[in-house]
């Protein structure tokens, strides 16, 4: 069947645009996915849940040429679903990580834990029922069966979970002969920060402020999306001048991370003065920043019914002067890096991802672009007000580090450009209004793109104000499983790097 009778049996929901929500039998799971995947939808999540009087399900979001569709599956007392990781695979490590949390088990091929670490025993789910410590015991230490490359002069190395500095820990294991990497296994979710389970405690008008927090260099995305949801199940549309104000919010994240990237990026090269100069880019832009919104990271601007605070004159003048500088030195910067011999050799050629290879993968956001995967929310999927705005997408082909930097330098400069649009065009008007919370048991989701990707948010209310269930999904899911083919070939010195040419969140991963 074509997806299109699948969208038409589809009810309506709240939050994204044009979004809808069917629930299918069993024997439609896989079809309706099938379709989706043939039809070249793009998975947005994957979460499971299991409750001792309602029963098991799970849910699958993907993004389809009409708009967002959440396809429900029930499973009452089954706690088995056949996997989809065939049809997107990325799904593979959401299916995992649904396993951990609510027990409800995928048939697939790769059941290992993903969560748990033996942080609570195999048989406690956190989003079921509350983990014990030390109830049993401590629970036994997993013996995680890493897959081993044999052969004559092949050995491993271990990296983290704990690294020399302050990012959150990851484990990478190598497979490599001599310098260079013949595979690589990643572990992350060692911090169990308890996100969904918090969740479930927080009242919906208070649920912005969580969902700024699930990766913290996303939250202006992750707060809107949350926002989107909740406002959409309300039937509330907010005014104007708010949803211009959250525009520029995300294009100033975006124009921070980048310019932190960049200089980082710069740095692993052996370029220290790409650091020292993005550092004060980015500094002088927090700075400005802090003075039009009294945040240097904007955690708590984006509000249900508005914004947090408006946007006066004086801010304005502030943030349109420092982005004008922002651009021009970051034009003459760009111009530097391309003519610096050192990084290009750096750039050139390391940790590239296939056209062919990102497409089939389901590689999204700054690195799918990076290689020939065009596409971007605020372009494809416009949601108020960049239907209005007339976002200049930048892409390239190559998908090596010197692409996703070379993605970097365009985005940072055309969100420039926008943040001088969105401030000239401020409508005028409130720039918040009263938020009513949506009904018991109303269901929605949020989608923005953020500057890695679009921030998945998928929001159940329950009864007394308070939040059901809420799943975020940060796009990092989809793009860490790349990162282990795109470092294949490469020498273990040029993984930083690497690395680093996708700054994916590590954050995002412990839910």
């Amino acid at each position: 069947m074509p997806l299109r009778h699948w969208w038409e049996r589809a009810v309506p929901i709240g939050g994204a645009p044009s979004a809808r929500a069917i629930s299918v039998e069993p024997d439609a799971w896989r079809p309706v996915l099938e379709t989706a995947a043939a039809a070249g939808a793009r998975l947005l999540g994957l979460w499971a849940e299991s409750d001792p009087a309602s029963g098991a399900g799970v849910y699958a979001a993907v993004l389809a040429v009409a708009g967002p569709l959440v396809i429900h599956l029930p499973l009452g007392r089954e706690l088995r679903y056949r996997g989809i990781e065939d049809l997107f695979p990325a799904a593979g490590r959401m299916q995992r990580a649904a396993a951990d949390l609510s027990g409800v088990q995928a048939t697939s091929a790769d059941t290992r834990p993903w969560l748990r670490h033996a942080a609570w025993d195999a048989r406690t789910f956190p989003l079921v029922e509350d983990p014990v410590p030390g109830r049993a015991g401590p629970p036994p230490v997993d013996d995680y069966p890493f897959v081993r490359v044999e052969g004559e002069g092949v050995h491993e190395i271990a990296v983290g979970p704990v690294h020399a500095g302050i990012i959150e820990p990851g484990h990478f294991r190598f497979s490599v002969v001599g310098e260079k990497v013949l595979r690589l296994e990643e572990r992350l979710g060692y911090v169990h920060k308890g996100i969904e389970h918090l969740f479930a405690r927080t009242p919906v008008m208070d649920g912005h402020r969580l969902a700024a927090r699930i990766s913290g260099d996303s939250a202006v995305a992750f707060s809107w999306a949350y926002c989107q949801a909740a406002e959409g199940m309300a039937g509330q549309r907010v005014p104007r001048r708010a949803e211009w104000l959250r525009a520029l919010a995300l294009e100033l994240e975006r124009i921070g991370n980048h310019l932190g990237d960049l200089g980082a990026l710069g740095n692993d090269a052996g370029f220290a003065f790409g650091l020292i100069q993005f550092g004060r880019l980015k500094e002088l832009l927090l700075r400005a920043i802090q003075r039009a919104f009294g945040q240097r990271y904007l955690l708590d601007f984006v509000g249900p019914g508005g914004t947090r605070v408006d946007l006066d004159a004086g801010g304005a003048r502030v943030l349109l002067e420092c982005v004008a500088m922002v651009g021009r030195q970051t034009e003459l910067l760009h111009g530097i890096y391309d003519e610096h011999a050192g990084l290009r050799d750096r750039f050139d050629g390391a940790g590239a991802v296939s056209p062919e290879l990102a497409r089939r993968l389901g590689l999204t956001g700054l690195a799918g672009r990076a290689s020939a995967q065009a596409f971007d929310l605020r372009v494809d999927a416009p949601w108020h007000p960049y239907d209005e705005l007339e976002v200049v997408k930048i892409a390239r082909q190559e998908g090596d580090v010197l692409a996703r930097v070379a993605v970097r330098f365009g985005e940072v400069m055309e969100s420039c450009r926008l943040v001088q649009r969105i401030i000239s065009s401020l409508p005028a008007g409130p720039h918040v209004e009263r938020f009513s919370a949506p009904r018991e048991d109303a269901f929605g989701i949020g989608v923005i793109e953020g500057w890695r990707g679009p921030a998945f948010i998928a929001l159940e209310v329950g009864s007394g104000g308070q939040i059901a269930r809420c799943h975020p999904q940060d796009p990092s899911w989809h793009n860490w499983p790349v990162l282990e083919h795109a470092i294949i070939g490469n020498i273990v010195p040029d993984f930083p790097l690497i690395n680093k040419s996708f700054n994916l969140s590590y954050s995002g991963h412990d839910l």
